[in-house]
Parts: C-alpha cells; structure tokens; sequence
C-alpha cells in the first residue's frame, strides 16, 4: 500500500516561491508534502503539466443572503467551486436577519452547512441597541471575525455604528483577539454630498462617485484605524478603492498597530471612465469604483506590498435591481466568485508579478486575518489540502455559460482572460473538474479560528 492518497503535479505556488516541476502529496485530506523533481508514489495521481497548482482561495467577503429568495449559500459556494475558492467567509448582513447574537450566529452556521459546497466562516456584527453585549457569545458560536459600517445603509440590515459604539466594540473584540472590519465612507458626508447630486439633476453613472467621494472613505478610514490603536484591537478596512486608504494602513502599521485592508477585485479591474460608464447599475458598488489613477494606483501598493487581502465582495443581486437608469435607485455589489482567481491572476501576470501574490493575498493572509491558519490557507504539511489548478486557457468570460451562478450578469461579461481553474478539491476531494461542480449540497464545513490563535491576537 502507498503512503499517499493522491499526488498532484504541476507548477507548485505557495505564498513563497514556484516550484516548477513541483509535487503536492495528500493524505487523509491533508497536505503531507509538497516537493520539487520525481513525486512519491501514492494510490491516485493527478498531473497537469505546466499549469499552476495553488492554495484554494479565501474570499473574505461574501453576501450569500442579500436578497431574500435569491442565491443562499447553495449556489454562492457553487460559484465559489467553480472559481477555486475553497472557503467563503460571509457576511453578517442577511436580509430579514442581522446576525448579532450568539444564537443567530449558530443557527446561520447551522443552515448554511446543509447547504453549502465548500468550506465556510462568518462574519458577526452589531446592533446599535445593543453594542457590545453579544461579542462574547459570537466568539463561542464561532465567528471569524467582527464587521461594522461606518455608514448607515439600512438601520436594521446595515446599520450605522457611531464611533462611541465603535470604541466599546473594539475593546471587547480585542479581549478575544480578532480582527474588526468595517466599512468605511462617512455617514455625515456622504449623505451631504447625496443631497448635493439629488439637487443638480445628475442621475447618470456619474452621480454615484459624486454622491460618494474619495474623501468620505479616507475620513471613516482614519476613524476606523485609530479606534484599533485606541483599543488594541486588530483594525481591518473590509474594502478600500483609493490610495489614501493603503498609505493610511501602512502608516499605522510602521507604529506598530495590526492594520489590515482589502482590496476587493472590481476595484482592480474596473474604472469609472469606461466601465461604470458603459455598465451603469451593474457596477454599481460601495465605495464607487474609481477613476483609472486610482486603479493604477491600488495595483502599485499591491506591488509593494501594502494589501493585505484581495475578495469579491460578492453579492447576486437580481439583475432588476441593477437595472435602472437612475444609477442611485440601483442596488450594490456585484458577483464575482467564479471569477475572483481568474482576475487577480491574470492582472498579475500581465503586469509582471509573481503569482505567489495570489497565493499571498487570496489564501495566505486571509487566514492569519480570521485566524483559520491552522487548518486553512497554504500548500503546507498539516493544512487542509484545498486546491486550485490554473490552467492557461484564453477565452471571454460568459457568467451564463457556466451554469454555476445564480444570475447570468457580471460586471466582468466579455473579458479576455487567459488562465481559468479547470480542478479544484477540498481536503484532497475534486469539488470542480473544470466544467462541473461535484460537491453536493452539505460538503462544506464551518471552519471557526483556533482559540489559541484567537487568543493571541492570531500571531
């Protein structure tokens, strides 16, 4: 009998090197070595070539129960399958119930494991009646991490925490020794800028950067990131669309705060000359995307790096709720789970950077930021064997071909990509051969941070 259950071949990328004529051995679900030149003999064998095998992604932000009756963890983890994302850490803000108690927390936890395809964590927030007085008890129920909005989007759905509220989180989430998030644009100045659009007639795709400037989110930014320093508690801005933004995080960092922030792919991808202007309420995001500079410059502290995270921000909205002419009516956020690995590996390569940065910034340092590194996030000895083989396969993206999303509208319609995923497995089992996703409902687990992480800040 082999040692191992399977051996994958290929191109190896870890958040460190390539290992070009690499080797990733698995047992029992785990990772057991990985090596460079002939592979062990094992019971079964997959080998791809020159293609890239990678760690499974973690998107960090997710929105599977958005829209009452709409995706669900069924298909947003089917989507995520097909796209090489091994674990979706989904957010707090489900629509009907605002996952801010301990109870909430397990039963979501509950729901979605029978449906979900892969693995899985959560997110749990707030409400502004009760402060922090559940925190203790979503840390027993499992939560990853804490999610807040410095803007108040909806008063029961997504509400607005103001900074005096915020502080008091901060302080218990400290105690406990995970991360904050928060969405970060100023209430105050976003809702004057609003009402500045509503009177000068502007309804077009322009209103939506003018009703949301880049300096509402670098004032939220700043308040969010002294509020960690203020408490100890690891500050992460779940979404940052300018430059100001990244120099803010690193700034705080060089003084010794745990700073993180997020890139989410549109922001890397999209710009508001060309592609909000061509695709109106579907790229309809907050914050905005941005003008082209910007995008220029979030890819150079990319390079530098000073981004801790890229993820989707992934939500299926009905596409008529994406729809109308009048681009504020239009509801936020955009798909982008199949294709989360294939844009940020593509936009790397072109631009002449590794792709361990992929390995980096969708697996690695989602793990240490929700403290799943134990199980979660790297091709390493005693680690989940979650998987992604990128294969170079130019073609146009058609989010309705696949039959793996929900809607069949993606802001992303029509791009050449030259790499896709054509396998993904979880825990050494195939999820996605390419073109179908194998994991039936209730394979994905709840994946919750190791308290001695946790309790350690998840240093």
């Amino acid at each position: 009998m082999s040692d191992y259950d399977l051996i994958i071949t290929g191109r190896v990328v870890d958040a460190e090197r390539v290992r070009e004529n690499g080797y990733v051995a698995i047992r029992g679900g785990l990772v057991e070595r990985i090596g460079e030149g002939p592979p062990p003999a094992a019971r079964a064998r997959q080998d791809f070539g020159d293609a890239y095998v990678m760690p499974g992604a973690i998107d960090a932000q997710v929105h599977s129960r958005s829209q009452r009756g709409q995706e669900d963890f069924v298909w947003s983890t089917r989507a995520a399958a097909a796209g090489g994302v091994t674990t979706i850490v989904d957010m707090p803000y489900d629509d009907g119930v605002l996952i801010c108690t301990g109870e909430r927390l397990a039963t979501k936890a509950r729901e979605a494991g029978e449906q979900a395809r892969v693995d899985f964590a959560l997110y749990g927030t707030v409400h502004p009646d009760d402060g922090p007085r559940h925190i203790a008890d979503m840390v027993a129920a499992g939560a990853a991490a804490f999610k807040f909005s410095t803007f108040g989007t909806h008063p029961q759905r997504f509400p607005r925490i103001a900074p005096h509220m915020l502080h008091a989180c901060f302080a218990e989430i400290a105690r406990h020794g995970l991360a904050a998030g928060a969405h970060n644009e100023s209430d105050e100045m976003v809702r004057a800028a609003e009402a500045a659009i509503a009177g000068s007639g502007i309804t077009d795709y322009r209103a939506h950067g003018l009703a949301r400037p880049a300096l509402a989110e670098a004032l939220a930014t700043a308040e969010v990131y002294e509020i960690g320093a203020a408490t100890g508690c690891s500050a992460h801005i779940v979404h940052c669309s300018i430059g100001r933004g990244y120099e803010m995080c690193q700034d705080h960092r060089a003084r010794g705060h745990d700073a993180t922030i997020e890139a989410c792919i549109h922001y890397l991808v999209l710009d508001e000359e060309n592609d909000v202007a061509r695709l109106g309420g579907k790229a309809k995001i907050n914050p905005p995307i941005r003008p082209r500079a910007e995008v220029e410059a979030l890819w150079r502290h990319l390079a530098a790096g000073h981004v801790t995270v890229v993820s989707t921000d992934h939500v299926s909205w009905s596409e008529d709720r994406k729809t109308d002419p009048v681009m504020l009516n239009n509801a936020s956020g955009v798909p982008g789970l199949e294709v989360l690995y294939a844009l940020l590996l593509d936009g790397l390569l072109k631009r002449g950077l590794s792709p361990v940065w992929a390995a980096r910034l969708l697996a690695a340092n989602p793990a240490r930021l929700f403290r799943i590194g134990h199980r979660k996030g790297a091709l390493e000895p005693g680690r989940d064997a979650d998987i992604v083989v990128m294969a170079r396969d130019p073609r146009r993206y058609d989010a309705g071909a696949s039959g793996n999303n929900f809607v069949g509208w993606s802001p992303y319609q029509g791009m050449a990509l030259d790499y896709r995923p054509v396998a993904t497995f979880q825990r050494g089992e195939m999820v996605f051969d390419g073109t179908r996703v194998l994991a039936e409902p209730g394979a994905g687990r709840f994946v919750t941070p190791a308290r001695a992480l946790a309790e350690n800040g998840g240093q």
